[in-house]
């Protein structure tokens, strides 16, 4: 009945249009309900006290539990301009009991805080603000002119006295306008937000903050039009998209994400640096301990500027796909050029119509009595009636003083073969069989001065399957793992969206171009070259298989018994490597961050490792290692990229378990290398060991006998226990470049060995493999440089990463990364290139004259 008396006489109270506005509103209720005995209390009456404001005029005035005071304001809004109002308001009495709450009632949102503010940060902690500043929220209106009426509720439940100011002003740039900064203040307590709206014909915008402080921590949002604008530390993110910062900020917005049109951009300083990557204070000792914060204004500034257009996503488009399409036409124009030039050579070595029958069996290759001496799918040990070649033969093939760069050509009856093998499919346990010289295979291989033809005695149709089996392994790992990743990234980039928490991926913010649902088009599209230049590298590789085979069935001699023999099943497995990582790479850029970096370097080892087997099946094709075991040993490189990236952070035990695993690893590569595989891992190992060591370091001094492998694996061990003391004591952060570190340097070594020992074998590098050697060490260069911009790092927080983005350099689309990617996928492909051209001098010279290192 009191409160229904209490509703009754407030109705009947005449009044002045402001007062009539709240008739039923929250004050008449607290008013009633300040007198309802609470607790057998004695019923208190609270006085209500109504002012008409005015806007920028300070109000000095007390509150207690016996008095409340309303402010009525009133201000004109058109449809369209928006003019912000702010309210300040200060606390000036010092130790009081209860907090000051303050309410603002607006015609269509409502807004209270208390005075003093108690934000919370980690651990619970509390930080009490007397002085707090908030901006209202201004729905639209459909009016051209419209007067809204507000007010101001001011209360508290303490006994005593508290003086307050309080203050209601406009903001008068609360509109930001397209391409003009606006500098403002924050602090936790004093959040700032504005209002932008897409001009005619913009249909995209990046928003940028900017300060010169990189603390304290602050937030940036993009929040849509609606109240309430969540502006605290505390709900910040509840709503549109938003992202830490402490020096620069930006936010890609789009007009289709906002049907008004228009939207807010709200900063907000938090009340901790830590998310920032700032200092921690300790836990207070008492829970409730209020913290002083400390002054934590900040200076920042912002301006809105149009991103790009469709025109320049096009251009950009065209741009790469341009560049790389460039490649394909030169090689079609090489291409066409190298038929030519074979057509005419065959022209000028054409048959004469008189030769005799006996002169045109020899060019082709046959004996008198018509039959092929030598038979195409054998090649590289010259034994006669089934027999192998004495290790004193072979030596002395090796060590002849006959063995300058024009190599004598031994004619086709000094080849002759017995042994004739059918064509049927060679089983894959024969793989790795060499049964017709087991026995004397530890002699050949232990000499010490070897030539390919001692390590190309196998079958050629069992080394094809062998090392066609490295492509479709590689291509089996590529669908199974690249299925997994894009469902997953796809997972990442839909959590970015529907949350807007922007501090999930690390982009470069400031050369992020949106395309549908994905944040960073620009990012994903640079690496299309490793896509096509992979591909390239597969037709390029299969021209040559093909005319190899073609030259195989015309019994060709230079094809049979000269140069490198030729095993394409590496360099498929290489150009597939190269379109996976582009693909894989364009699947981290969806979402880059720490957890799937891993991504992005999982084909990078796989390349790094290829081409290393690439290079040491060039002169020991027989003793190579087997898809098996290479993927085996790739996937266990793999898993200790997984664990480190889970526990390698600052983890001193794993750190020691992988380095002492490294340097076993590499001390077992290096002995394998050394003796060709000839050693056994057994019991008896650690007794030849000391046998050794004594009968050629202690009862005589001798040198080793493979002084060129010695000086390359002690070269490698010298880099590797390097790298794995630089891991121990720095213990990087980033574990999967650090592997990657590894096999780049152990990659370059081997190659830098490898054409040193070519130069010092008396051979010679063809025109064409030299222009791309000098072409791939430039084009790498430039890549390197533009890597090591550092655009943005995940081994740090969001925040600080976002201090390292840049602007677009490139047709104000791709930015430094991009140009990386453009660089490094040529880069790999002119790496393949020489890989594949580097040996072609040696396709006129016999296998018995080209020396194994």
């Amino acid at each position: 009945m009191l409160l229904r008396s209490c509703w009754k006489s407030r109705h009947k109270t005449s009044c002045g249009p402001a007062s009539c506005w709240f008739r039923p509103g929250l004050v008449a209720l607290l008013f009633c309900i300040g007198q309802v005995p609470w607790s057998g209390a004695v019923m208190e009456t609270t006085n209500v006290v109504q002012r008409d404001a005015e806007f920028d005029v300070t109000y000095n005035d007390t509150v207690t539990n016996e008095n409340q005071t309303i402010y009525a304001f009133n201000h004109t809004i058109s449809r369209n301009k928006t003019d912000g109002v702010r309210v300040s308001v200060d606390v000036l009495s010092k130790g009081f009991e209860s907090p000051i709450l303050f309410v603002v009632r607006q015609k269509q949102a409502v807004l209270s805080f208390q005075v003093p503010l108690i934000l919370r940060g980690l651990y619970q902690r509390k930080y009490p603000y007397t002085h707090v500043g908030r901006t209202l929220c201004q729905p639209l209106t459909r009016a051209a002119s419209e007067t809204q009426y507000f007010f101001v509720d001011v209360s508290t439940l303490s006994s005593q006295g508290t003086n307050y100011q309080l203050r209601v002003s406009r903001v008068e740039s609360f509109t930001l306008q397209t391409d003009r900064k606006f500098s403002f203040i924050a602090s936790p307590s004093q959040p700032q937000y504005f209002k932008y709206v897409f001009p005619d014909g913009v249909d995209t915008v990046i928003v940028k903050v900017n300060s010169d402080m990189n603390f304290p921590c602050s937030v940036m949002s993009v929040q849509d039009i609606q109240c309430p604008v969540y502006d605290l530390d505390n709900n910040v993110a509840f709503i549109g998209m938003y992202q830490t910062m402490t020096k620069k900020g930006a936010i890609t917005v789009q007009r289709k994400d906002y049907p008004s049109n228009s939207f807010y951009v709200v900063v907000v300083v938090k009340t901790e640096d830590e998310a920032c990557g700032g200092p921690l204070r300790f836990y207070p000792l008492l829970p409730d301990e209020l913290i002083d914060a400390g002054n934590r204004t900040k200076m920042l500034d912002v301006v809105v500027s149009p991103a790009i257009n469709t025109e320049v996503y096009v251009m950009g488009m065209l741009f790469c796909l341009g560049i790389f399409l460039s490649f394909y036409l030169l090689t079609l124009l090489m291409a066409c050029l190298e038929n030519k030039k074979v057509k005419k050579k065959r022209d000028i070595f054409q048959i004469p119509a008189d030769m005799s029958p006996a002169e045109t069996a020899s060019l082709l290759g046959k004996n008198g009595d018509g039959k092929t001496p030598v038979s195409p799918y054998e090649y590289g040990s010259f034994a006669d009636n089934g027999s192998t070649l004495s290790s004193e033969a072979i030596t002395e093939s090796a060590t002849s003083t006959d063995n300058n760069y024009g190599y004598m050509e031994r004619s086709l009856d000094s080849v002759g073969r017995s042994r004739q093998e059918s064509l049927s499919s060679v089983e894959e346990d024969d793989y790795d069989t060499l049964d017709d010289i087991d026995s004397d295979k530890n002699i050949v291989r232990t000499k010490k001065f070897l030539c390919v033809s001692d390590l190309a005695r196998k079958d050629k149709r069992v080394l094809s399957k062998k090392y066609q089996i490295y492509f479709w392994n590689i291509a089996t790992i590529a669908v199974f793992y690249a299925l997994p990743v894009i469902q997953l990234v796809i997972t990442y980039q839909t959590v970015v969206n529907v949350t807007g928490n922007q501090d999930i991926c690390f982009y470069n913010f400031l050369c992020a171009h949106p395309l549908g649902a994905l944040s960073a088009f620009n990012n994903i599209l640079s690496n299309l070259g490793y896509v096509m230049l992979g591909l390239l590298f597969l037709l390029i590789v299969l021209k040559r298989d093909v005319a190899h085979k073609r030259a195989l069935v015309r019994h060709e001699l230079n094809a049979l018994e000269c140069g490198i023999p030729k095993h394409f099943g590496l360099f498929y497995a290489m150009g597939t490597a190269l379109m996976m990582e582009g693909l894989l790479s364009a699947c981290y850029h969806v979402c880059p961050n720490y957890t799937n970096f891993q991504f992005d370097t999982s084909f990078m080892y796989m390349i790094a490792g290829l081409c290393m087997l690439k290079l040491y099946q060039k002169r020991h094709p027989d003793i190579n290692a087997s898809a098996y075991t290479a993927y085996a040993c790739l996937a266990a490189v793999i898993f200790f990229s997984v664990l480190g990236v889970v526990f390698g952070k600052g983890n001193l035990f794993f750190w020691i378990a992988f380095s002492v695993i490294h340097i076993v690893a590499t001390l077992f590569l290096s002995i394998q290398l050394y003796y060709m595989g000839r050693w056994k891992m057994d019991s008896g190992v650690l007794r030849r060991i000391v046998y050794v060591v004594y009968t050629d370091c202690i009862r005589q001094c001798s040198g080793p006998m493979y002084i060129d492998r010695m000086v390359l694996l002690v070269m490698g061990n010298i880099v590797n226990w390097s790298l794995a003391s630089y891991g121990l004591l720095e213990r990087p952060n980033d574990f999967a470049s650090y592997l990657l570190a590894i096999a780049i340097c152990n990659l370059l070594l081997y190659f830098a060995f490898y054409i040193i020992m070519k130069l010092r074998s008396g051979e010679r590098i063809q025109f064409l493999a030299l222009v791309c050697i000098l072409f791939t060490a430039v084009v790498w260069g430039l890549a390197l440089y533009f890597f090591f911009q550092g655009l943005s790092t995940w081994q740090k927080t969001p925040a600080e990463s976002r201090e390292h983005n840049r602007d677009c350099i490139l047709l104000s689309f791709f930015d430094d990364h991009d140009i990386w990617h453009f660089l490094s996928s040529i880069a790999m492909f002119g790496s393949f290139l020489v890989l594949l051209t580097m040996d072609d001098d040696l396709d006129t010279v016999q296998r018995d004259k080209i020396f194994v290192f």
